[in-house]
């Protein structure tokens, strides 16, 4: 889901066609302070006297598999139904919506925590009709204190799919039990994995899966199209997959897409995410109860959870989800955690590690229907 490329793009020099159009390209990049400054904008604050506008500027902030920003937002005055925006699918990586129904179920948990430290609490439900969405609806006077859930709350504009190498370093006890307890939602099981031996098997179904995505023509052709190579494509587009982001250097928007067919390549991934894996403390696998998309909201709404109470305690993350993705694959994993015949539904990693760029999000007016 939810987006976990790491995309290689700075493995070689691109032979620019004269210093002419070598300086044209670099004029057209815009700059990352511009980048950062635009982003900056988008995740301020909660102000105490927030609108319904901006009670959904947050709920955008969730994670989303590919930065596709796959919903839609329709506030009256007893709730906000996320709905799922079908324009925004991933055909190739998610053809049955199972990561377009976890993303609504990231965005629900943020819109939940935000409403609920703005005296606006309510509840989440799922509605079947028409494909299925999900409801906030609201509740009536002031939320209680113990459902204040301030930690999560001042993760939300903090929290980002860190896809770099870690520090290898282990997590503590105590803050995994802090993470379990975060996670904690009904019909979903989260696995935590900190075994070597257990994390390099899980380690071997990704690159398996990341081999087989790479060989898909149609896989690849998605990924790419949603790749944003300059800050200024990246600004413009305020979604997508922008290079920086994964702490690889920003290209001119013509010349990003040729360096991509030269350098992406199955070993070069495959040596990425096998090191990246063996920096991380452990891994976190969300399994629902049920394999539809009611549940598929469920898992992504504890892995929501997660990331926010990860970056509460300084703990990076990202999603290596080729296992799910697969079909064949996921058998093996569900075997692998203890969970023979179920679908497992979200795979992160998580360590420490030093912060990358902010990913862009389209503004608040774009996803109101």
């Amino acid at each position: 889901m939810i987006d976990r490329r790491g995309i290689v793009v700075g493995g070689g020099a691109v032979v620019l066609a004269g210093a002419g159009a070598a300086l044209f390209g670099l004029r057209q990049m815009g700059s990352l302070e511009e980048y950062n400054s635009s982003v900056a904008a988008s995740r301020t604050d909660l102000q105490q006297t927030a609108e319904i506008k901006d009670l959904i500027r947050y709920a955008t902030l969730a994670a989303n598999s590919h930065n596709t920003q796959p919903w839609r937002f329709k506030p009256d005055p007893l709730g906000i139904d996320i709905l799922p925006d079908l324009a925004r699918r991933l055909t190739a990586v998610d053809p049955d919506n199972h990561h377009l129904f976890a993303s609504l179920g990231c965005a629900a948990e943020n819109l939940a925590i935000g409403a609920a430290m703005r005296s606006k609490p309510g509840t989440l439900s799922f509605n079947p009709a028409n494909g299925g969405s999900v409801r906030f609806a609201f509740a009536s006077g002031s939320t209680p204190e113990g459902r204040k859930e301030t930690a999560l709350f001042d993760a939300i504009p903090k929290r980002q799919s860190t896809r770099s190498d870690y520090d290898g370093e282990p997590v503590d006890s105590a803050s995994l039990q802090t993470l379990m307890r975060a996670a904690a939602v009904p019909g979903v099981d989260v696995l935590l994995i900190t075994d070597r031996p257990q994390m390099t098997r899980v380690s071997d179904i990704v690159v398996a899966g990341n081999t087989a995505q790479i060989a898909d023509a149609a896989f690849v052709r998605e990924l790419k199209s949603w790749l944003r190579f300059s800050p200024r494509q990246a600004i413009e587009a305020g979604d997508g997959l922008f290079s920086a982001t994964s702490g690889n250097p920003v290209l001119p928007a013509w010349a990003g897409p040729i360096l991509f067919d030269l350098v992406f390549k199955p070993a070069a991934e495959n040596e990425k995410y096998a090191r990246q894996i063996g920096s991380s403390a452990g891994l976190a696998v969300f399994v629902a109860h049920k394999d539809d998309p009611e549940h598929w909201v469920l898992a992504g709404r504890a892995c929501q959870r997660f990331a926010l109470a990860a970056t509460s305690l300084g703990v990076k993350h990202a999603f290596i989800n080729q296992p799910v993705e697969v079909a064949p694959l996921r058998p093996e994993l569900a075997a692998l955690v203890g969970m023979p015949g179920r679908r497992p539904d979200i795979v992160m990693r998580f360590g420490y590690g030093a912060p990358l760029p902010y990913s862009a999000r389209r503004p608040v007016e774009a996803v109101l229907t």
